[in-house]
């Protein structure tokens, strides 16, 4: 039986039998636990949205994912670099990620991931404090992304694209509910977020991530 792969709307984003993929960068190396899929010549990574939540939002029909080859990346909340190494897919050997991670643990695990796919920087820093890292970013990025659980997460994702983001670059934002006030309800702290979002961006796509990842919106913005 024939696999199938599809184009989707999106830059470097396939599907494979109904599964979001990205072609590996760096063939023949997981970078976490993924399934490689091998179609001619060309070694698929397939990307799970129940743990990435770009690729969540993406399966939650999300319209405006505006990462292309070449792209310059702030990536706030490396973690492990699992979602960062879909992100080094896409934007290819052109491109660099600048990794922001505050976890010493996590941090390690994400090292071998980033020396052998070539195209992500690791940085120990905390996202709260850009003032850390800003002799490290030496140019104005295209892209920032954040996935960090805080209180002030909606300011941290604000303040570093003041700092790094170019005029009319793009972000996205995993808002966590939980981390920002686990006694409201969720819709009332996403509208929150939305309207300081609304002050400095103009927000491009927003989506639920249930049933993939409970209590998150996933917010696409262009910098005005």
């Amino acid at each position: 039986m024939d696999i199938q792969v599809e184009k989707t709307k999106f830059y470097n984003i396939f599907k494979i039998d109904g599964k979001l993929a990205t072609i590996n960068l760096v063939p023949g190396y997981k970078s976490s636990n993924e399934e490689l899929v091998k179609i001619g010549n060309v070694e698929y990574r397939i990307w799970d949205p129940y743990t990435s939540k770009p690729a969540a939002a993406i399966k939650k029909k999300l319209k405006v994912f505006p990462l292309e080859k070449g792209m310059k990346v702030l990536y706030l909340g490396l973690a492990e670099a699992k979602t960062a190494s879909y992100f080094s897919d896409i934007i290819g050997k052109e491109g660099l990620i600048f990794g922001i991670e505050i976890s010493p643990r996590s941090l390690r695990e994400a090292i071998p991931v980033c020396e052998k796919r070539g195209n992500i920087i690791p940085i120990l820093a905390d996202a709260r404090r850009p003032e850390l890292y800003e002799h490290m970013i030496v140019e104005k990025v295209d892209f920032v992304f954040e996935d960090v659980a805080d209180p002030q997460q909606v300011e941290i994702f604000i303040r570093n694209c003041e700092e790094f983001l170019k005029e009319g670059g793009f972000g996205a934002i995993a808002i966590k509910s939980q981390s920002i006030d686990v006694v409201k309800k969720p819709k009332e702290v996403y509208k929150e977020c939305i309207q300081k979002l609304e002050e400095k961006f103009t927000i491009l796509d927003k989506v639920e991530l249930d049933p993939y990842e409970k209590f998150h919106l996933f917010v696409v913005v262009k910098r005005k």
